[in-house]
């Protein structure tokens, strides 16, 4: 089965071809971190007009690449929430229109259930029971995946999401946007336990994630050494990025042993973080768990994951109507 999954959830336009929900075909994406540079993070109207610019070329060039057209698809699949909804609702109404226009099913994905089947696009399968932490700069999540399908939220952020921690961090130390990516390679070779930042556990059976403590610790700590900040910068990078690492892996290995999982599977832009897949391979490794981690290009957001997802939809009957509306706060799980 043939599905073009599209993406618009945030700030990048995208769009893919996928194979029975496992083999790329061909993947376009326009991205709109240059335009949103110069304001250190997205901004919400000009995500929603970039779409609109973008996303017809986006969806012509992935068929091109693909050597396909409309009439060869089985089915449409879009991101549906959650996220921007100005940024959905351009997405959504071009699939609408698409799917309506060419008599071919609609499918509407939960952003964070994309993220888990990204996967999948590496030739590997889901492995149940399992535990999936779900990283990003607007979520924080911890599931618990009895079976295909099946999704119990166990764990979330109480405030910032990590990704966000990462980026605001990157914003008052003056190294630009987006944050996560400059701490990672500033900090990389540089001492992580220089400087003692917090790690919120928020109690010993608790799965749920805080990082407002550990942004506060880090501005008192610039408030105190003033003059070591710069001195000492990629060890601050590394410090702070060691502290948010170690709750995720923590919080994940936590939920491993509550719930008996055979597997982690870990998405979202924060999964790119090479200090946290080092350590979640550890952790994983003696654990005697596998870990299903996509590549660094299927773990940002993308139209693949979007279409791998909506496959496992398609062969199960489920799909939506024309009514389908973008949801700004959609929920995966309860």
């Amino acid at each position: 089965m043939l599905v073009l999954g599209i993406e618009t959830s945030c700030d990048e336009t995208a769009a893919a071809i996928v194979k029975d929900g496992c083999e790329p075909l061909g993947e376009s994406l326009s991205s709109q971190v240059e335009l949103h540079l110069k304001y250190g993070g997205v901004v919400p109207e000009l995500a929603c007009r970039g779409h609109v610019t973008f996303i017809d070329r986006v969806v012509d060039q992935v068929l091109e690449k693909s050597r396909m057209s409309l009439s060869q698809l089985d089915a449409i699949a879009v991101t549906q929430g959650p996220g921007l909804i100005g940024a959905l609702l351009v997405g959504v109404a071009f699939a609408k229109s698409v799917a309506y226009g060419c008599h071919l099913p609609l499918i509407g994905i939960n952003h964070l259930e994309g993220h888990l089947y990204a996967i999948c696009l590496e030739g590997k399968k889901l492995e149940f029971p399992s535990v999936a932490l779900v990283v990003s700069g607007g979520h924080t999540h911890l599931f618990y995946l009895p079976q295909p399908g099946k999704y119990r939220l166990i764990g979330r952020t109480l405030d910032d999401a990590a990704g966000e921690a990462l980026d605001k961090t990157a914003r008052v130390l003056g190294l630009g946007y987006p944050g996560g990516p400059i701490l990672d390679r500033l900090g990389a070779g540089a001492d992580p336990a220089r400087i003692a930042f917090p790690r919120a556990t928020l109690g010993p059976d608790s799965l749920d994630f805080s990082f407002s403590g550990l942004k506060t610790a880090l501005l008192r700590y610039i408030k105190a050494h003033p003059s070591q900040v710069q001195a000492h910068l990629a060890d601050i990078a590394a410090s702070f990025q060691q502290a948010v690492v170690d709750i995720l892996v923590e919080k994940t290995l936590r939920a491993v042993r509550t719930f008996g999982a055979k597997s982690v599977i870990v998405g979202g832009g924060v999964a790119s973080n090479t200090v946290l897949r080092k350590q979640m391979k550890d952790v994983t490794d003696r654990a005697g768990v596998d870990l299903l981690l996509p590549r660094p290009g299927y773990c940002t957001d993308n139209a693949s994951m979007i279409a791998a997802a909506a496959y496992h939809h398609l062969v199960q009957g489920k799909t939506d109507g024309i009514e389908l509306d973008a949801r700004a706060n959609l929920v995966l799980g309860g």
